[in-house]
């Protein structure tokens, strides 16, 4: 069955990324027709639900990973520079919305948490010493604080510090400009907003199929109903394929050149809950340590405050294993039938590459009861094991791309893959996707939309919507303090009243 109607735009997954580009678009260019298809019942109920997603507000603040120590022991922090730069750019953004009254109750979504990085052990101290050093001088990490005196780590994190050695050499930096963000939450407010615009239409349940482009440049999209199993048919000028872990395979099936030899290794995960009141109240930070030799990015151990659903939860992980499905909610052939001619060579040589990712996923999957209390109490010594519940955590999907070089190489992060026409565009990759979703978006629209993105029309408007459009906040220091008071003042955020900090 075919449908007469043709949106301009078709958006696949309802999460954070579909909501971030389809404001974004209905704001640049009201009378554009959308139309988002959601495989599952719920908006923003894989990648981008609160229990699935980090909700770190990733700025780089305290995630060690974005910050790989050099040869000569040195720091490299331009990818830290980068992500949190990109996450001003988020805020201001929401900032926005929530002043012109398109979103409400930005508590609802956001909210102040102190962001920790803490180590342990002479060589990790001396890391973080260097680290300091790298970030100090950029803006964006103004007034991020060092020590390495107990006392004062008691203070900043009471649960990590009581019953550890005093002896053992320690360190930690603290910026009290961290941020705890519901991206389930916001992406539902985004949709709401959405869902209420002339011209968009929103469907649950709907999943896409196939995608086939038309000779006039057009695509069609089959669609089935997962309720009523009927299938629709529908043609748009452009698309944009959000869907998760679910976007590898819709990129394969719409054949364009740029898709080619891409594949995806998937990686599930597992949080440690607190269920102990008295224990959650004791915390008020996201600590994140370093992460163990060979564990993926996301595998970052984290002890983390989060704020869901208005209530405060203490989790910890995650615990990394291995799955086939893309999806936390899809099939576990999704991984045999992403395989290809093109991908294969790439896909074996990253897995060559990548042997130690290997074993570590395997002892993850072993892991016991104890293995993962072990590994809590380095981060809470005192932890016991009736206060902690295990709950699955979200399914990520790493990028493996051709490599002149090796074949193939396994990348962590996330990538646009877009049509040389401009008429369809893949988000691939994990995070810190999320809380970077309108830099990565802009970059989307500047490769599909680079006229329109040109023109003194969608300019002011990107300026209204985001005021440091167009600058660089890292080297403009004034403008940076700027922009946080402003987004800071909007949203609400303000560290002693929300999580409790008196010190």
């Amino acid at each position: 069955m075919s449908s007469k109607a043709e949106p301009d735009v078709v958006l696949i997954g309802a999460g954070i990324m579909s909501a971030t580009l389809g404001v974004l678009l209905k704001k640049l260019q009201p009378e554009l027709t959308i139309e988002i298809f959601e495989r599952l019942d719920v908006i923003a109920g894989e990648s981008s639900d609160a229990w699935n997603n980090a909700g770190t507000g990733h700025s780089a603040f305290c995630e060690l990973n974005y910050t790989p120590e050099k040869p000569d022991g040195t720091v490299e922090s331009s990818k830290a520079a980068k992500i949190a730069e990109s996450f001003e750019v988020s805020k201001a953004f929401w900032a926005y919305l929530v002043q012109e009254g398109y979103i409400k109750s930005p508590e609802s979504f956001i909210r102040s948490v102190p962001h920790i990085s803490f180590v342990w052990g002479g060589p990790n101290v001396t890391y973080l010493q260097q680290r300091q050093k790298a970030l100090e001088g950029n803006p964006l990490f103004k007034g991020m604080q060092y020590s390495e005196d107990h006392a004062t780590l008691a203070k900043w994190m009471p649960l990590v510090m009581e019953g550890r050695d005093p002896e053992q050499k320690v360190a930690a930096t603290r910026m009290e400009a961290g941020t705890d963000v519901n991206f389930g939450a916001l992406t539902r407010q985004l949709c709401t907003y959405l869902y209420n615009q002339k011209g968009v239409k929103i469907y649950t349940a709907h999943e896409v199929r196939d995608i086939e482009q038309e000779e006039d440049g057009r695509w069609s999209i089959t669609v089935k109903n997962a309720t009523t199993g009927k299938k629709r048919t529908l043609k748009t000028k452009f698309v944009f394929i959000g869907a998760g872990g679910g976007s590898l395979p819709l990129l394969e099936k719409s054949g364009i050149p740029e898709g080619k030899g891409f594949g995806g290794f998937p990686v599930s995960g597992q949080w440690l809950i607190c269920n102990n009141p008295a224990v959650i109240e004791q915390h008020a930070a996201k600590v994140y340590g370093k992460a163990a030799v060979g564990a993926p990015p996301m595998s970052v151990p984290h002890l983390d405050t989060r704020v869901i659903d208005g209530k405060k939860a203490l989790l910890f992980g995650p615990y990394a294993g291995f799955s086939t499905k893309f999806l936390k909610h899809g099939s576990f052939m999704d991984l045999p039938l992403s395989i290809k001619y093109y991908n294969i060579r790439p896909m074996l040589a990253a897995g060559f590459d990548n042997i130690p990712l290997t074993k570590y996923l395997i002892e993850q999957v072993r892991q016991s009861p104890e293995g993962r209390m072990e590994a809590l109490r380095a981060f809470v010594p005192q932890a016991k094991m009736e206060d902690w519940d295990l709950e699955t955590a979200g399914q990520r999907v790493q990028i493996i791309k051709k490599d002149p070089e090796h074949g193939g190489v396994l990348e962590f992060g996330t990538e646009v893959v877009s049509a040389a026409d401009g008429t369809i565009a893949a988000l691939l990759g994990a995070s810190p996707g999320a809380s970077t979703a309108v830099s990565i978006m802009l970059d989307l629209l500047n490769r599909c939309f680079k006229t329109q993105m040109n023109s003194p029309e969608w300019k002011a408007k990107l300026k209204e919507m985001i005021p440091s459009y167009g600058q660089k906040l890292a080297d403009t220091p004034g403008l940076c303090d700027e922009m946080r008071s402003w987004t800071g003042q909007v949203l609400k955020l303000n560290v002693e009243e929300e999580v409790g900090i008196n010190n």
